[in-house]
């Protein structure tokens, strides 16, 4: 497997690529708009082509490139069969699978952050969107955002897995790049020793400011990183 993690600064979002080296056949993980140019020579520079872009959930905070890579490569994208972009080419729900050559990129439905998200796991490696961050989690306050879902989520689904997956996050806000089931069991300070009810009840009371982006990243990740018409047309 040929693996980049790859960082966009101004939304702290981890985009990632996976490929399988014996057919060049790769895969997109929450690209951001703004880095289209980078992840397609990135996949020129390797020999690339881009067979599927994913995206974990309708994010908030930046606009997907997906609509712009199926455009420019004919890559297929793909979102959660309930609650996502309708324009989707493929809508998975929960075990759904996409394969691109040898390997198997298998859906996880981990609604909570917001109601469509999605996290996939390729071999031993757990990309879990906004569901799980390092020692943190998704906000659970808009997007039909629910703490009791969410909490569920992640004890019943993605902690069911070996304490050795790789975790890696759609976001990072302190500079660390990984982590493990085990090591987030043990020590996410959100949910390590928390009861469902002491999670929601920190869950209800964060008190955050919307993201910045909220109302138009919104909008546009339900058409797929377009330019959703505007109503009336």
């Amino acid at each position: 497997m040929l693996f980049r993690q790859l960082f966009d600064s101004e939304s702290c979002t981890y985009t990632y690529l996976i490929a399988d080296e014996s057919t060049g056949d790769a895969v997109l993980i929450d690209p951001v708009r703004e880095q289209i140019e980078r992840d397609l020579r990135l996949c020129r520079e390797l020999g690339l082509t881009l067979r599927y872009a994913l995206d974990t959930h309708v994010h908030a905070d930046h606009i997907t490139a997906a609509g712009d890579l199926r455009d420019r490569t004919g890559a297929s994208t793909v979102s959660c069969a309930t609650g996502g972009a309708d324009c989707a080419s493929i809508r998975l729900g929960h075990g759904g699978e996409v394969r691109i050559g040898g390997l198997t990129v298998q859906a996880l439905a981990t609604p909570g952050h917001t109601d469509d998200s999605l996290s996939f796991l390729v071999e031993n490696r757990l990309f879990t969107g906004d569901a799980l961050l390092i020692r943190g989690c998704g906000r659970t306050d808009f997007q039909n955002g629910s703490p009791a879902q969410l909490y569920e989520s992640v004890t019943q689904v993605l902690f069911a897995l070996p304490d050795s997956t790789q975790v890696y996050p759609g976001h990072d806000y302190t500079g660390q790049t990984m982590s493990t089931i085990g090591e987030e069991r043990r020590h996410n300070p959100r949910l390590a020793g928390k009861s469902r009810d002491e999670f929601i009840a920190l869950m209800n009371n964060l008190r955050l400011a919307p993201p910045k982006k909220l109302h138009i990243a919104v909008p546009a990740n339900r058409a797929c990183g377009k330019d959703p018409m505007p109503q009336g047309v």
